[in-house]
């Protein structure tokens, strides 16, 4: 297994888990070491008990660089750079680490959101330095479809749509994947398995950016967004998500722009929805200077401003692409006096964090960002002014 991150770490403790002889590479030795100690370095229900147990059992050990297998997963980021362009280098860097083990029969499967080709790219780094093994390995990709918190859950139980390279590839990709996942393994090409992963998530994106554009006009409307959504939503055929701070994650604010950058005539409301998603965030920052600027006017200084929630949603320690992050940044680098709240983060991190408890006295402003479990039914002072931008108290 190439990443022993969100995706990569349960995933291998999974496959471990049914008997099979995993060795997990990660670039960082803390995370090898901290695995190989039966301990983890993410915040995941359930997955500290599975790794200790697979750790202890010797089917999972961790290493910083791969071994010779039957097997190669490669589960690593494929982030954006300049432009909204993907950016592969993660990916090429696995691939080109795993070359020298590769053996004739060997089974390559990208699980990392990608481009579409990217699988075939794969197939010609390894032969450009492994032409020897042309016809004699197979290549697949299989995107997870997994939601952070409930992932051990999902892997386990989910459809996978597989592509590989050719038939035979595709064969001897479900034919792993039977080994432990109990979901329906539908069978494709690598290119629609890859576009699959993609438009998912655009759908998402879109579907999310209806909510929050929503939740903008209510606010110019005066008008309760959550009751609004909550009374359309009783139409049999209506169903608005919730509006947020904006979009996080590895995947959703990150995928559409993978198709955007590839067909930009073509994907215009994919793009239109990253854009209000992103503004979406922009405007919370916009209403939280707006209420600290009364806020000094009234009082004649400054207001202390608590940040409520880091993640990039509920219930999980995960800061990548995080709205509320930005919001939380944006307002420090501003000049703004914040205290930031994420109960989730251990508090060794490098992030100065407050509890929930002592932000809520010394803040002036409360700002949710993120509706986590230890966020609900809180009993809030009457003398503190809120911000509820996840409906959170709705």
């Amino acid at each position: 297994m190439m990443g022993l991150g969100y995706i990569g770490l349960p995933t291998a403790a999974l496959i471990a888990s049914k008997g099979l002889n995993v060795t997990g590479v990660d670039i960082s030795q803390h995370v090898v070491n901290t695995i190989n100690e039966g301990k983890i370095h993410i915040v995941e229900p359930d997955l500290d008990g599975l790794v200790h147990h697979v750790v202890k059992q010797s089917y999972l050990q961790a290493s910083t660089k791969p071994v010779m297998a039957d097997v190669y997963l490669i589960a690593v980021p494929t982030p954006f750079k300049g432009n909204h362009k993907p950016d592969l280098t993660y990916v090429e860097s696995a691939v080109k680490n795993i070359i020298p083990t590769l053996k004739k029969g060997a089974l390559v499967i990208l699980e990392s959101t990608s481009p579409v080709g990217t699988t075939q790219k794969i197939q010609e780094i390894i032969l450009k330095e492994r032409p020897e093994l042309k016809g004699e390995i197979f290549i697949a990709y299989c995107p997870e479809r997994v939601l952070p918190g409930n992932v051990i859950y999902e892997l386990e139980q989910n459809d996978r749509a597989i592509g590989g390279i050719d038939e035979a590839s595709t064969e001897k990709a479900v034919w792993f994947y039977k080994h432990f996942v109990k979901g329906e393994l539908h069978k494709t090409n690598s290119q629609t398995a890859e576009m699959c992963k993609l438009v998912e998530n655009s759908s998402r994106d879109v579907q999310i950016a209806f909510a929050n554009e929503l939740s903008m006009i209510c606010d110019k409307a005066n008008i309760n967004v959550w009751e609004l959504i909550r009374l359309a939503n009783k139409h049999p055929r209506v169903n608005i998500l919730q509006p947020g701070t904006g979009v996080g994650g590895h995947c959703i604010a990150v995928d559409p722009w993978f198709i955007v950058s590839e067909f930009p005539e073509e994907s215009k409301i994919i793009r239109s929805a990253r854009e209000i998603n992103n503004y979406k965030t922009e405007w919370v920052i916009e209403k939280v200077k707006n209420t600290a600027l009364k806020f000094k006017i009234d009082k004649g200084r400054d207001a202390i401003i608590a940040c409520l929630g880091l993640a990039f949603k509920p219930n999980i320690d995960d800061l990548r692409e995080s709205p509320a992050l930005h919001v939380s940044e944006a307002l420090k680098n501003d000049g703004y006096k914040t205290l930031n709240v994420e109960p989730n983060l251990k508090k060794e991190t490098e992030r100065e964090l407050t509890q929930t408890n002592e932000a809520i006295e010394k803040a002036d402003i409360l700002v949710f960002l993120v509706a986590h479990s230890e966020f609900k039914n809180l009993t809030l002072p009457d003398n503190k002014k809120i911000l509820d931008f996840c409906g959170v108290l709705n």
